[in-house]
């Protein structure tokens, strides 16, 4: 059933029809769009625009609908899309009083209803999936307050800190986008219903009993912005984006500490692959396919910038496309943040090899610089001594903790026995305890 047939005297093209069809993908707000036409057919009632009694049939026709759809009892198909679908399986249930469903509304403010609703469901069920992986890290950071681990700049070995200051990097990441999440969903908490197709209606509808009725914070303030607005799709996901980001820089670390050449951990067997042709091969392929989901969940940031940067005011079909990009968004990072979080809770850190890989590159020589400095000398007088004192291992091969203290005293009188603590790694991150640092109380 068309919704909008009386005007034209042809049926459409068969391969327009399926071309235009949205059903394939909106079926998915079936529950949003049956929740927003019950909460608006008693708004109705109430407001007298059709008779109470019409509008008490029309929402338990709907309940009913929704039960029906959920149980499989009714199967969505041969509808141009999901309003249309709802709409007249409603007057195959209840009669002529389903045709009075859509008075005062629009499929124009209905989808953009059906999506808000939708958001408002997604968003906790990311926020909760956030919140069990920042428990596991919490964990992990637990476990690990003493467990020596190389901190990096430029891909270089630069200061040693703890596998539990590093895993709480992320923890801060991810507490950001929990906070992103909370600020795109307030944002969204606006009820659309009532904007019409784009100039509101002359029915006295009462908007925000339907905002009530819904669980809104309150309505949307112009007509015009209403039904063409999709900053709140762009908003979610552009933070899914982040959340993707934050994912992927994790799962590079583990694609390179799990190499040979790292070997700072080992993978679960039930997370690594094999090879079909070289047998000793485990491979971190859920790390590879979440950083490849990545450039996935961009692309639809980008689909859905790019639908609405032309658009002119107000409802453009254009906007068909925000759906697909907004399903997908949510899905591939809700499966990611899963399998990353099961992942990372199995991993089993090679904390010796970590420890000895600190140890390495010289990562106390910035200690080494502090220790003069606490001596006395300048910090740039400090900085040039232990550069040429780095110089120098390279050329004997030594590292800082293998020189003598008479090869310490011919880079600077300064150095005696307490050198060798000042650049013992547990000492060194024990003392970094300012707020933010590595520091076992912090």
């Amino acid at each position: 059933m068309k919704l909008w047939g009386g005007r034209f005297t042809k049926q459409l093209n068969a391969a327009a029809d399926s071309f235009h069809s949205s059903l394939s993908f909106d079926r998915r707000l079936f529950e949003e769009d049956i929740d927003g036409g019950i909460a608006h057919a008693q708004m109705l009632g109430a407001q007298k625009i059709i008779e109470p009694a019409e509008a008490e049939k029309i929402a338990a026709g709907l309940k009913e609908l929704k039960s029906e759809i959920q149980s499989g009892k009714i199967e969505i198909k041969n509808a141009e899309d999901i309003h249309s679908f709802i709409e007249a399986e409603l007057i195959k249930k209840i009669g002529e009083a389903g045709k009075k469903l859509h008075t005062g509304r629009s499929r124009n403010d209905q989808i953009a209803l059906d999506e808000k609703l939708f958001i408002k469901k997604i968003i906790p069920q990311i926020k909760s999936r956030i919140d069990t992986l920042i428990n596991t890290l919490e964990a992990l950071a637990r476990k690990n307050s003493e467990t020596i681990i190389p901190g990096y700049t430029h891909m270089q070995r630069a200061q040693p800190v703890t596998l539990a200051h590093h895993a709480r990097a992320y923890i801060e990441m991810f507490r950001r986008d929990v906070s992103r999440l909370e600020d795109a969903g307030r944002r969204a908490d606006e009820c659309p219903l009532g904007a019409g197709a784009l100039a509101a209606t002359t029915y006295p509808l009462d908007r925000e009993k339907v905002a009530r009725e819904l669980g809104f914070a309150r309505v949307t303030q112009n007509s015009l912005d209403t039904v063409s607005d999709r900053d709140f799709i762009a908003e979610l996901i552009f933070v899914n984006s982040l959340i993707m980001t934050h994912l992927s820089r994790f799962c590079e670390e583990i694609v390179y500490w799990s190499t040979s050449e790292f070997n700072f951990i080992e993978l679960d067997d039930a997370f690594a692959t094999g090879s079909s042709i070289m047998p000793q091969k485990k491979n971190p392929d859920f790390a590879e396919l979440i950083r490849g989901k990545t450039g996935r969940v961009y692309g639809d940031l980008m689909g859905i910038l790019t639908v609405i940067k032309g658009l002119p005011l107000s409802y453009n079909t254009d906007l068909q496309e925000d759906k697909e990009k907004l399903f997908d968004a949510c899905d591939t990072v809700i499966a990611c943040l899963e399998v990353f979080n099961e992942m990372i809770a199995t991993v089993r850190f090679n904390a010796e090899t970590m420890r000895r890989a600190a140890s390495g590159g010289f990562s106390a020589a910035t200690d080494a610089a502090d220790y003069l400095v606490k001596k006395g000398a300048a910090f740039r007088d400090a900085h040039e001594i232990i550069g040429k004192l780095v110089l120098y291992c390279i050329d004997k091969n030594k590292s800082l903790e293998e020189l003598s203290l008479d090869e310490y005293k011919k880079f600077s009188p300064v150095f005696s026995e307490d050198i060798f603590s000042a650049i013992d790694l547990d000492a060194i991150v024990r003392s970094r305890n300012i707020i933010g640092g590595p520091g076992r109380n912090e």
